[in-house]
């Protein structure tokens, strides 16, 4: 059985040919294929760990588990999709409102569990059927709605947890990540975020010694005299160890509030698996269903023993894009390097200690592209917002789901923000379809730019993608986030 797991050597093993890049089944010496690895880690840092922080996860366990699952993601695609999986963005915002409800770090991972089994039906179906089954249910319209509303509903938390907690810090991170996503280039601009974390946690050192501590809200939103940086902690934990485990809980109502992400996570796979097959000059299509179904399992396995959900990251396709090595030799590497820091206590203490308002800083940029993302989806498929089928849903869906508007069901039920938004904006289109007149029923593009060649011609490749089993079924399976 191919696994993916053996590589040829490129040229002399130490830089592509002119004009030539290393392929998936091809890789680098080992020394400069560790080199790449660290490279794709560091990439992923920025958001990998600041997820997992402000979903209230412990971050060595969420940079343990991305490891793990880039590794099932790479034996499920046979090593054709070179990619890293690490922690998703989009689950920020209904982590939020699960916390906001009540809800534990339980309920929010057996949440974001049932998530991950959907993703992995929805590849299955995808294997079996091709890709009409995702457009015929998410067109554009709809993809990019369900995203935006994921991304502003944000907005509160910025506004109302970090950002008070230092307001100078916040807009002095704020203005430094704008500036270095703008105006640094190649590696340094994806990792702008990562940037601006270091930049914040520095100047919040100095602060604190020029100017003792600062009087204003703390995490838990009392106002008392704090220090900024807090760095007590770091120094008690061990240097080797194994993260916190915990076994998911599963509430009704978190998981309504939490499953309209699948939506954004099959755009994110979809774009990158149409991506990296661009840039490889080989055909992926095949693989999308088992890419998803990689994805969900991988996610499934993370939050059952207490860590957060996982995605394909766009960062790394960023560096693959500079170097010309898509060899998935360095993202073995990568996740090996993953599973080391997350047997490193000390260095979840330092990630747990970065101060409210530099998260301030970054949310209020991070938060917003997420939203934006939906803008994008819209803009690379050609949405036409002045047709009023496309127009009136999106429109409720997207202030409900920012607004909080809620609807209550039953004295113990109720739908609202980003479950309700979704719901409204998937069943209005869909509804609205069904009595729209013939001249508003234009054909719509497909669900995104990464997925442009799916069609009805693809109607074999469908078929022959069905006959792969899935992973995780004992058979012989990526944003934009920011």
């Amino acid at each position: 059985m191919d696994l993916g797991v053996r590589w040829r050597l490129h040229g002399d093993g130490r830089t592509p040919a002119p004009g030539a890049v290393v392929r998936p089944d091809e890789r680098l010496s080992w020394p400069r294929t560790f080199g790449l690895g660290a490279q794709h880690v560091v990439a992923m840092f920025g958001a990998s760990f600041v997820a997992p922080v402000l979903m209230g996860l412990d971050p060595n366990l969420a940079i343990m588990m991305s490891g793990v699952a880039t590794v099932i993601f790479l034996l499920a695609t046979r090593g054709r999709v070179p990619s890293y999986l690490g922690c998703s963005l989009s689950f920020v915002g209904v982590a939020a409102v699960i916390r906001a409800q009540g809800g534990s770090s339980a309920t929010v991972t057996g949440a974001v569990f049932v998530v991950g089994a959907a993703l992995f039906l929805v590849g299955l179906a995808v294997q079996r059927f091709g890709a009409r089954i995702i457009h015929a249910a998410m067109p554009p319209i709809v993809t990019g709605a369900v995203v935006m509303l994921i991304g502003f509903n944000l907005a509160p938390v910025t506004a109302s947890t970090y950002w008070p907690q230092d307001q100078w810090t916040a807009l002095l991170v704020m203005l430094f990540t704008g500036l270095a996503v703008v105006c640094l280039r190649g590696f340094w601009s994806r990792v702008a975020i990562f940037l601006g974390l270091i930049f914040g946690y520095a100047l919040s050192w100095v602060l604190d010694l020029t100017f003792g501590k600062i009087h204003s809200a703390d995490g838990s939103g009392k106002v008392v005299d704090h220090w900024r940086l807090d760095l007590s902690a770091v120094g008690d934990a061990d240097w080797i160890g194994l993260p916190t485990f915990h076994a998911p809980s599963f509430e009704w109502s978190a998981i309504l509030v939490a499953l309209p992400v699948v939506i954004a996570l099959v755009a994110e796979n979809a774009g990158h698996v149409k991506a990296v097959g661009e840039m490889t000059g080989d055909s992926l299509d095949d693989k999308l269903g088992t890419a998803i179904s990689a994805d969900g399992a991988a996610s499934m396995l993370s939050t059952a023993v207490g860590g957060p959900p996982n995605t394909t990251y766009s960062e790394n396709i960023g560096v693959m894009a500079a170097t010309r090595v898509y060899s998935t030799a360095a993202y073995w590497a990568a996740a090996c390097f993953a599973l080391l820091f997350g047997l490193c206590p000390k260095f979840g203490a330092v990630v747990a200690a970065i101060p409210g308002g530099v998260l301030g800083g970054i949310t209020v940029i991070l938060y917003g592209m997420i939203g934006l993302l939906g803008a994008q989806i819209w803009i690379n498929a050609g949405v036409d917002l002045r047709n009023p089928l496309n127009l009136v849903p999106a429109a409720a869906g997207i202030i409900i789901g920012v607004g909080g508007v809620s609807l209550k069901i039953t004295d113990n039920f109720e739908l609202s923000g980003i479950a309700l938004g979704t719901i409204v904006v998937i069943t209005g289109y869909h509804v609205l379809r069904a009595f729209a007149p013939p001249h508003l029923k234009t054909q719509e593009p497909l669900l995104d730019s990464g997925t442009s060649t799916y069609d009805e011609g693809d109607a074999d490749d469908a078929g022959d993608a069905g006959d792969e089993t899935a992973p995780g079924t004992g058979g012989s399976q990526s944003r934009a986030k920011s």
